[in-house]
C-alpha cells in the first residue's frame, strides 16, 4: 500500500477531485487505482485567502512496487502497518474474575478488551446507565437538584459523556492503541470521519449511543456491568487485595444494600472527581502523591467571531473553527485554553452539594451560537495548604465552595470587562450565555485566588493579539473550572500495579491520562498487563 502525504485541495473540492489528484501524483490511469483510504485530513488556514484541506491517503494500485520505483516524490512512500495486536499470553490462574471500578473511558476499554479475550470482567459504576443519567443531569440543569451519585462527573461514559467528545491526544502511540480506540468507536456507532480528522470528535449526543453499544457487547462477551453501585471499601491481606465492599441503591427506595465481592484483580479507574474514593484508598494504604493541575474559568464568544478570525471570509464554508492558546505570564504562571468547544455549551458539572464546577460540551454538529473554552492557570503542590496527598482535592473544594457562595447556588458569571475592574456584573452585554444550568451575575474574584485572576486578565488580553476581539469586555466568564485533571496520582510500578498487589490504578483519576483517548489507551494498557500475567 502506498502512502501519499501533503495532498492539498481547495476547500470546495469534491470526492472526484481527490481521486484525480491521487491519480495525477502517482502517474497512473484511473483503472490502476484499485482503492484508497483517507488516513488524515486537516485544514491549512495560514493564508486566509488560500485555505486548503491537506490529506494523507493510502492507495492500492496495480504493479505497486514497480511504479513506486519510478516515482521521485518525497511525499509518496510505503504505508507502514500499525495494526494493533492484543497479546493475551498470561499463564497464572485467576482466583476470581477481574473487577473494574468506573465505567469512564479507561474502565470501559479495559473491560471491553478483557471481555473480548474471555476474562469475564465485572464492571462497577456508581452512577446510572447513560440514558437514565442524561435524564438525571437534565433534571439537575433545570431544577438545581443535584444527584451526588449520578451527574456530569459520575455515570456510564464518565465525565467525557458530557463534553465535546474530543478524541485527539498528545500521547505517542507506537502500538496502535489510538487507532484501535477510534476503530472501536466507529464500530459501535461513531461517525467514520473520526478515523482521519486531524482533531476528531464525536460530540456528546453521539457518544452516548457508542458507550451504550459497547456496554451491551461487553455483556454479550461474558462481562457483567453493575450501575448505581459504589465501591466503599477494599479488603487487603498481606499487602494484597482480596476483594471489595460494594454499596447498591435499591431501585425505587432509599434502601442501601452492602455486599462483599472477592477478587484478587481490581482495576481502579475511578475518574478525577471520585473524592470520597480517594479518601478511602488513602486510608487503606495505597501510595498516593500530589500533582499539578490547573484551575480557572470558562469564556464564551460568538462562534462567528472565532471562525472569522481563523478562516476569514471563507469561514461559512468550513467547520466551526477551534483555537489553542497559551501564554507565559509575568508572574511565572502559564495560562492556556483547555477543552475548547466550538458551537457548544457551558455546563454545570458539579458533583458535590454546596460546590460549583463548570465544564464545556458540544454536540457533534457544533452548531450552537457560542464558542467556549476553559481559560486555566497552572497550580502546583506548592500552592496547596498542607502536605497531605489529598491537598489538591481540598484546594479544588475550597474554590468550588466559594463559587457556590458567589453564585448563591448557581454558576457565577461575569463579563470580562467587569473582572478587570473587580466589580460585580450588573447586566449582560451583546453575548448571551449558552449555559446548561442556572447562573447569576457575580464577581469571580470572590471565588478564585488573586494570582489566578491576575493571570487570567493578562492572558486574555495577550490572546487578543492572536484572535482579535478575544478580550472583548462583554465576553462571558463562568466559574469555576477546577476539574481539568486529577489532583492526585495513585502510584504504580512497571507492571502497572500499586503498592498493594493486585490493584491496578488506571486512567485520568489515577493520574495517568488527560482526556477520553488517553484514558482509553491507559485502560487498554492495564488490560494488556492483566492478560500478560493471567490466563482467561
Amino acid at each position: 500500500m502506498i502512502r501519499i502525504n501533503q495532498l492539498k485541495l481547495n476547500i470546495s473540492h469534491s470526492k472526484e477531485d481527490l481521486e484525480k489528484s491521487i491519480i495525477k501524483i502517482l502517474k497512473i490511469s484511473p483503472k490502476e487505482l484499485l482503492e484508497y483510504n483517507i488516513v488524515k485530513q486537516s485544514i491549512d488556514a495560514r493564508k486566509k485567502n488560500e485555505i486548503k484541506y491537506i490529506y494523507s491517503v493510502d492507495a492500492v494500485i496495480t504493479n505497486e512496487d514497480k511504479k513506486l520505483q519510478n516515482l521521485k516524490n518525497s511525499n509518496v512512500t510505503i504505508a507502514k502497518d500499525n495494526t494493533y495486536q492484543f497479546v493475551a499470553d498470561g499463564e497464572e490462574k485467576m482466583k476470581s474474575r477481574p473487577v473494574i471500578i468506573g465505567a469512564g473511558p479507561a474502565g470501559l476499554f479495559c473491560a471491553y478488551m478483557l471481555a473480548k479475550e474471555g476474562f469475564m470482567p465485572l464492571l462497577i459504576e456508581r452512577g446510572e446507565e447513560v440514558y437514565k443519567r442524561v435524564d438525571t443531569v437534565n433534571h439537575f440543569w433545570m431544577t438545581n437538584e443535584l444527584n451526588t451519585e449520578s451527574n456530569v462527573q459520575f455515570g456510564e461514559g464518565g465525565a467525557g459523556t458530557f463534553s465535546d467528545g474530543k478524541l485527539n491526544t498528545l500521547v505517542k502511540d507506537q502500538a496502535g492503541r489510538n487507532r484501535k480506540i477510534l476503530e472501536t468507536f466507529v464500530e459501535y456507532g461513531a461517525p467514520s470521519d473520526i478515523l482521519y480528522r486531524h482533531k476528531p470528535h464525536i460530540g456528546t449526543d453521539q457518544l452516548r449511543d457508542v458507550v451504550k453499544n459497547m456496554r451491551e457487547d461487553i455483556i454479550k462477551s461474558g462481562g457483567e456491568v453493575l450501575f448505581n453501585t459504589k465501591v466503599t471499601d477494599f479488603f487487603i491481606e498481606d499487602d494484597r487485595i482480596s476483594g471489595v465492599e460494594i454499596e447498591t441503591r435499591e431501585t425505587g427506595t432509599s434502601r442501601i444494600l452492602k455486599k462483599a465481592i472477592n477478587s484478587n484483580i481490581i482495576v481502579v479507574a475511578i475518574g478525577h472527581s471520585a473524592r470520597d474514593t480517594f479518601e478511602m484508598i488513602h486510608k487503606r494504604g495505597l501510595a498516593l502523591s500530589k500533582k499539578s493541575f490547573a484551575i480557572g474559568v470558562r469564556i464564551e464568544h460568538p462562534q462567528k467571531l472565532i471562525s472569522q478570525n481563523q478562516y476569514g471570509d471563507n469561514y461559512s464554508k468550513l467547520p466551526p473553527a477551534e483555537y489553542k492558546l497559551a501564554h507565559q505570564a509575568k508572574n511565572g504562571r502559564s495560562i492556556y485554553s483547555f477543552c475548547m468547544c466550538p458551537g457548544g455549551f457551558v455546563v454545570n458539572a458539579s458533583s458535590e452539594t454546596g460546590r460549583i464546577a463548570t465544564n464545556g460540551m458540544s454536540n457533534y454538529a457544533r452548531d450552537e451560537a457560542n464558542a467556549n473554552s476553559a481559560m486555566i492557570v497552572s497550580v502546583t503542590p506548592e500552592d496547596f495548604e498542607n502536605v497531605s496527598p489529598l491537598a489538591g482535592v481540598r484546594f479544588q473544594q475550597k474554590w468550588e465552595s466559594m463559587a457556590y457562595q458567589a453564585g448563591k447556588g448557581f454558576i457565577p458569571i461575569q463579563l470580562f470587562g467587569d473582572l478587570v475592574q473587580n466589580r460585580i456584573s450588573s447586566t449582560l452585554g451583546n453575548i448571551t450565555p449558552n449555559i446548561k444550568g442556572n447562573y447569576t451575575l457575580s464577581n469571580l474574584t470572590e471565588c478564585l485566588p488573586r494570582f489566578i485572576t491576575d493571570t487570567l486578565i493578562e492572558g486574555i488580553n495577550a490572546f487578543d493579539q492572536k484572535i482579535q476581539g478575544f478580550a472583548n469586555e462583554e465576553a462571558v466568564l463562568s466559574g469555576v473550572e477546577t476539574r481539568t485533571s486529577s489532583p492526585i496520582r495513585i502510584l504504580r510500578n512497571e507492571l502497572l500495579e500499586s503498592n498493594i498487589r493486585g490493584i491496578y490504578p488506571c486512567g485520568e483519576g489515577a493520574g495517568y491520562a488527560g482526556g477520553i483517548t488517553s484514558a482509553a489507551m491507559d485502560g487498554i494498557k492495564v488490560a494488556e498487563a492483566i492478560a500478560h500475567r493471567y490466563r482467561p
